[in-house]
């Protein structure tokens, strides 16, 4: 296949692969797994990816709302899709897409106990995160609800770690385990059913195994990012150099005359900007991006479409490959320079980017 885009995003499925058979393989044989797929698969292209989970193994897949639910099962993804935040405004074309929902109020409950339609439902409750679920006092009142509705049929129980990836926290993260053990015991018994549970997320798998349950929610551990090293990051973010300038000392470049050179400079142009999804943050000798295995320093200040940076020590030309992420300048290094989460570099990629997977 002929490539005639600049900016590419490469995905390597085998380490999709990896990840996902690594994480299974901490799990019991019989334990269900939830692919996170939300966000564009985390900027990775939701259709491919959420495909290729299906062939892995993946039980289900959870998205955020119905559009990305529709999207994707319209894409021919036969196992089940859950719908992380339905909204009251939706119910018709979750119940055309075969879409599961996750009930985290009364309001919700009675939304779609009314449409009087057969609907796979999973309750939500808070164990301390205090976002989205129902109290452990509201078990009585959901139960006799839950008894109006006989065609809402319930698939799982399910919570939310707010901290599982920080050990200084595992005391508040113990409680919520206790808190979801006293809401799932005391739900399952007032329906009279087992319910499949899930409150781990990748790492609630890694650190706290014993807290498995029935199905887990595995999201960026499969796209490789982890203390574990076991996980391999499945993405290398590319472009190209489109202009080579040389500058003379005391010239200034980009917005705002920002960056004054204090020598003579090879400088490069990359067609790759904030509206890609390269954070502005990153200006001026705060990131780098690989040109010839060298970290090339980010100089003035990210444009929309493009960026600048120092071509000392390289002998780059126009059309020359640069690695914006990758092995070299891993995600998680640069969330560290920000001061944020990988997840928020990967969700901020925009869709114009190509995905190529292999």
């Amino acid at each position: 296949m002929k490539i005639i885009h600049e900016t590419i995003l490469e995905v390597n499925l085998d380490k999709l692969a990896n990840n996902f058979n690594y994480l299974k393989s901490k799990l019991k044989p019989d334990t269900k797994i939830i692919a996170v797929v939300k966000a564009y698969a985390y900027g990775h292209g939701d259709l491919s990816i959420a495909s290729y989970l299906e062939k892995l193994g993946a039980h289900a897949l959870w998205v955020a709302d119905f559009e990305e639910g529709t999207r994707i099962r319209k894409s021919g993804i036969k196992i089940p899709i859950i719908i992380a935040n339905p909204g009251t405004k939706s119910t018709q074309q979750i119940i055309e897409n075969n879409l599961d929902v996750v009930v985290y109020n009364s309001e919700l409950l009675h939304l779609y106990g009314k449409l009087d339609k057969e609907i796979r439902i999973h309750i939500k409750f808070d164990t301390g995160m205090n976002r989205y679920g129902f109290d452990v006092s509201e078990v009585g009142e959901l139960v006799a609800d839950l008894q109006k509705y006989p065609k809402l049929k319930v698939q799982s129980i399910c919570s939310h770690l707010a901290a599982s990836d920080n050990s200084t926290e595992d005391s508040f993260t113990n409680a919520q385990f206790q808190v979801f053990d006293k809401a799932s015991s005391s739900f399952s018994k007032g329906i009279n059913q087992l319910i499949d549970r899930h409150i781990l997320n990748t790492n609630g798998v890694l650190r706290f195994p014993k807290k498995e349950y029935e199905m887990v929610r595995l999201g960026i551990g499969l796209y490789g990012v982890s203390n574990d090293s076991n996980l391999q990051q499945v993405s290398t973010l590319k472009s190209v150099i489109s202009q080579v300038r040389d500058i003379k000392k005391g010239r200034r470049v980009g917005y705002d005359a920002s960056f004054l050179a204090e020598e003579d400079m090879i400088i490069g142009v990359v067609p790759f900007g904030y509206a890609d999804g390269l954070n502005r943050k990153l200006s001026t000798n705060n990131g780098v991006i690989i040109v010839q295995n060298i970290a090339c320093p980010i100089i003035g200040k990210i444009s929309m479409d493009s960026c600048m940076i120092d071509l000392k020590g390289t002998t780059a030309k126009i059309g020359d490959e640069v690695v914006i992420f990758g092995e070299e300048n891993t995600i998680s290094s640069i969330a560290n320079k920000l001061s944020t989460i990988p997840y928020e570099i990967f969700s901020s990629l925009n869709r114009r980017i190509k995905r190529i997977y292999s």
